[in-house]
């Protein structure tokens, strides 16, 4: 790597060292899921916040938002949210000289950031208006093509399936999300800081620290932080490992999975990895990085079946063991 992208590494490490410090005025703890947010970021990927009700997860990303100068929007996902309500919508006006036409009104996924909050209280129909915006970039709304402004990332909250009226995420909608990160509760001495920091009457006021430029500077350069072929193949191995009737399967794997991770989760490993090595300020991606992030890249990707559901195992359990078991 050249002297200049040594230099552009460790400016990088010094930008998310400052997000880190400006974010810790408002959000206490929650070290791992922070990175993990960033390392998204970075990536150029869309994440899945994932917790019960009053973790702070909503807090944490207006929090986020308020550290880049960027433009965000919240959705409020319920049981009536319609496609319409998040795309935008054609409406008819008059042209002042008697003639009609329609013009097309953008909805709140016209934004760098958009926290779609508790994507999963509204029906399949409408989680799935956000595939075409995640995966390509635009939205196709009366037949013609409308490009999102870049960087664009979404970050959904969600809360655990097993409360009521939620509707699980479509395997392919899963999909499109780079990490499935996990926030859960405090620790005692932490939750005991934040009631104290959050009940105050002055509340801490945050300073932006990245404009859009510089985050689109940053993904291209994470990019470009090189992943030498035994990582790439310690990636692959990985996800080959968790596919049901393949001959990669690992021993469990056939009996208590009904689908694996795709190639888009080899991917994912290999990208984050970069984004995490960059945040740590080193100049290539190791077996380390990907071993770490095997948890919020797969979790959502390796789906179990009946069988591991009647005797509690979990994807995280079946995921753990896999990592364990690959040789780097």
């Amino acid at each position: 790597m050249s002297e200049h992208r040594s230099d552009q590494v460790s400016a990088a490490a010094a930008s998310v060292a400052r997000l880190r410090a400006e974010l810790g005025k408002v959000i206490v703890g929650q070290s791992e899921v922070i990175e993990q947010i960033i390392i998204s970021m970075l990536a150029g990927g869309h994440a899945l916040l994932t917790g019960v009700p009053g973790l702070g997860k909503t807090l944490l990303v207006k929090s986020i938002a308020q550290l880049f100068s960027l433009s965000f929007k919240r959705i409020q996902f319920t049981p009536d949210l319609m496609p319409a309500d998040i795309f935008g919508t054609e409406v008819m006006e008059e042209d002042g000289q008697g003639g009609r036409g329609f013009r097309f009104i953008p909805g709140p996924v016209f934004a760098n950031l958009v926290l779609a909050d508790e994507i999963n209280r509204t029906p399949p129909k409408t989680q799935a208006a956000l595939l075409e915006a995640m995966g390509e970039g635009h939205v196709t709304a009366g037949g013609k093509t409308h490009e999102l402004a870049r960087p664009f990332f979404v970050l959904a909250t969600q809360n655990p399936i097993e409360l009521e009226g939620t509707y699980p995420l479509p395997e392919a909608q899963l999909d499109r999300f780079l990490l499935n990160i996990v926030m859960d509760y405090l620790p005692l001495a932490d939750e005991e800081r934040m009631v104290k920091e959050t009940t105050s009457p002055d509340p801490a006021q945050l300073s932006a620290v990245l404009s859009g430029e510089e985050v689109i500077a940053l993904q291209r350069l994470v990019r470009e932080v090189p992943a030498s072929d035994n990582v790439v193949s310690y990636a692959v191995r990985l996800c080959a490992a968790t596919r049901p009737r393949t001959e990669h399967a690992a021993p469990q794997v056939n009996e208590m999975v009904q689908w694996g991770a795709g190639s888009r989760a080899s991917q994912a490993l290999i990208l984050a990895g970069k984004a995490r090595a960059l945040l740590a300020g080193r100049r290539n991606v190791a077996c380390e990085d990907v071993r770490a992030l095997a948890l919020p890249v797969l979790r959502h990707r390796v789906i179990t079946n009946f069988r591991a559901d009647a005797e509690g195992l979990s994807s995280e359990q079946l995921i753990g063991d896999i990592v364990d078991a690959i040789a780097e």
